[in-house]
């Protein structure tokens, strides 16, 4: 369960225990989503609102599997957020997160003409995404969720720089704020779709949290916006099984192109 794999113990006044499964790994390297969610909770423990409203991280170091701590600092409580800062560290910092706390629901938005429209592609018409032994790299965190591509999205590449497709988690588990970051990240990078590299490490991910998701599998689409740098930056959005965008981000990236 991925609220398993995120748990966190408190070991001291503003520093809990974590621990780093070898399941969420990506050619061995934890999912940056992952990470921020197991940021996140340990976030909320510590502040007076319930669910994680936006959250941004700098990567420094990507930590081995296995044991890690996590510091947080209040930095300000407010009426409707607070704000916290959060700190993965192994020996040495590795991931460095502001946290803003507040309330969500599930009620309908006020407005919505701005979000992106995207084709619905069925559940069902969607292929697993698990690369085979014969690719000579191992993705263990797509054999622990089930991550599907839209059938378009598998031909990569096609120059589009759009990854779309459908996530639900293990055992059954649903989504709420925190397995929502997890999707945020979920998906190949969209440079993929542009031109077939090696690892495209985040430097930086912003996340925004909009709604309790329903239960059921979420959508998730991807887009590489310019490549430039070498980096690159991404949006993510992702909708709830009703059709309703619960969470958004920005990432910049290393890539290495041309």
């Amino acid at each position: 369960m991925f609220s398993d794999a995120t748990a966190v113990r408190e070991s001291g006044p503003g520093e809990f225990e974590v621990m780093i499964g070898q399941e969420w790994t990506v050619v061995g390297k934890p999912n940056g989503g992952y990470l921020l969610a197991t940021l996140a909770r340990a976030a909320t423990e510590l502040s007076e609102h319930s669910h994680p409203v936006a959250v941004s991280a700098h990567f420094m170091s990507s930590p081995d599997p296995g044991p890690a701590r996590v510091l947080v600092e209040p930095l300000r409580v407010g009426r409707s957020t607070s704000t916290l800062r959060a700190s993965l560290r192994v020996d040495s910092p590795c991931v460095e997160a502001l946290v803003t706390c507040g309330e969500l629901s599930a009620s309908q938005p006020f407005w919505d003409a701005g979000v992106p429209e995207v084709p619905w592609v069925p559940f069902e018409d969607a292929v697993r995404m698990i690369p085979p032994p014969e690719a000579g790299f191992r993705v263990q965190m797509m054999e622990t969720v089930d991550l599907r591509l839209d059938p378009d999205s598998m031909q990569w590449p096609s120059g589009r720089g759009r990854l779309s497709g459908w996530l639900t988690l293990p055992g059954g588990e649903d989504f709420d704020p925190l397995s929502l970051l997890l999707a945020l990240d979920v998906l190949p990078p969209a440079t993929f779709d542009i031109e077939f590299t090696g690892w495209v490490p985040t430097l930086e991910l912003s996340c925004y949290l909009r709604a309790l998701p329903a239960p059921g599998p979420v959508r998730v689409v991807q887009r590489a916006q310019l490549i430039s740098g070498q980096r690159v930056d991404q949006t993510c959005f992702v909708w709830d099984s009703t059709g309703r965008l619960v969470a958004q981000a920005t990432q910049l990236a290393s890539v290495r192109l041309g």
